[in-house]
């Protein structure tokens, strides 16, 4: 099916997920790549505080604050 199809089935409301392969998706631009990063113990632990807090995990939490302050610098 072409692309201009599914288009035309997505403005009309139609349902899709037929036509879709969810296991092989991908979101353009949200490539991964693991990193090492080493804190030191104070701050992880006020790290895992304010996490707790807005009731997120570490690495989202650490994740967020990255993407805060970058956006926050444009």
């Amino acid at each position: 099916m072409s692309a201009a199809r599914l288009d035309e089935m997505h403005a009309a409301g139609e349902d899709l997920s037929a036509h879709l392969d969810y296991a092989n998706a991908t979101r353009p631009g949200r490539d991964v790549q693991r990193v090492n990063v080493d804190f030191p113990v104070d701050l992880l632990r006020a790290i895992d505080r304010e996490a707790k807090r807005i009731g997120v995990t570490r690495q989202a939490f650490i994740k967020l604050r990255i993407a805060d302050t970058l956006s926050g610098s444009r």
